[in-house]
């Protein structure tokens, strides 16, 4: 009886998951037409040449796609701010974690990490322009040095909010390294990490289309200079719809399962406890 209710218990929780997820998906797309509501509001008091509709942009976007245009363009803006994010997202972790264990090591790099945060992302691209001239380097760079400090301070904080009775239960229980890393500091650390991660992504994205569309004759960015040069405000909506996508393909398809994962871990903590 004890097995069957306890399969039950772990059904009933997976269903209440679910549903909890299935709401938060729905609050989002209402959330999403809200959005577009207001959109296409505007769209029909300004007039097309300020700002197209909704429809005018997704069929723009449509037109891009069916050409096959728009796929190299993407391609290389996530690229560019993939690898930018990622050199941000290792670095930034692994060197935030270091200054979170030694108050030294965290007073030292406070000033340097609000001189980093502070520097506006523009000078950052002037002076890759000089350093790496016209092409990749420049926006990777670029969103590299302007997502580090985000994703520093993250690291930092979870390690040094780390429950110091945590640490000596663990060492009462004998637990070895491996068990210490995993169980106890790591899920504990990642939940201050991931919402670094998520506004450093937000970031790089904003980051590298700025940077290509002073640096680089291809990506996104290249693409709205042209769009803006020939006054085609669709398809400027329709290449900033395609950036937005990719980015929201890219959290919720990559960065929401892992998110789901240590809250779960979480969850089950607390509920052990």
């Amino acid at each position: 009886m004890s097995r069957q209710a306890g399969r039950a218990q772990r059904v009933v929780e997976a269903l209440a998951a679910s549903g909890h997820y299935l709401w938060r998906g729905w609050g989002s797309l209402a959330s999403l037409c809200l959005f577009l509501a207001a959109w296409e509001e505007t769209a029909q008091a300004f007039g097309p040449l300020i700002l197209p509709t909704p429809m005018a942009a997704f069929a723009t976007l449509g037109g891009l796609l069916d050409d096959g245009g728009a796929w190299p363009e993407i391609a290389v803006t996530a690229r560019r701010a993939l690898a930018g994010f990622a050199l941000s997202l290792g670095v930034g972790s692994l060197l935030g974690l270091a200054a979170g264990v030694s108050m030294t090591a965290s007073m030292m790099a406070r000033p340097i990490i609000t001189v980093l945060a502070g520097m506006p992302p523009i000078a950052w691209l002037i002076l890759a322009l000089l350093w790496f001239g016209a092409g990749d380097g420049t926006p990777v760079f670029t969103v590299f040095i302007a997502c580090f400090p985000i994703v520093f301070v993250g690291a930092m904080q979870g390690t040094r909010t780390l429950d110091g009775q945590l640490r000596e239960v663990a060492q009462m229980f004998g637990l070895s390294p491996w068990l210490k890393l995993t169980d106890v500091y790591l899920p504990h650390v990642v939940s201050y990490l991931f919402p670094a991660w998520i506004a450093a992504l937000g970031m790089s994205w904003k980051i590298v289309v700025m940077a290509e569309l002073l640096s680089t004759e291809d990506g996104i960015g290249a693409a709205l200079a042209v769009s803006r040069s020939h006054l085609d405000t669709a398809a400027s909506m329709a290449w900033i719809v395609a950036l937005v996508g990719t980015l929201l393909a890219i959290e919720y398809l990559l960065l929401e399962p892992l998110k789901r994962r240590v809250e779960s871990w979480r969850e089950f903590a607390s509920s052990s406890n």
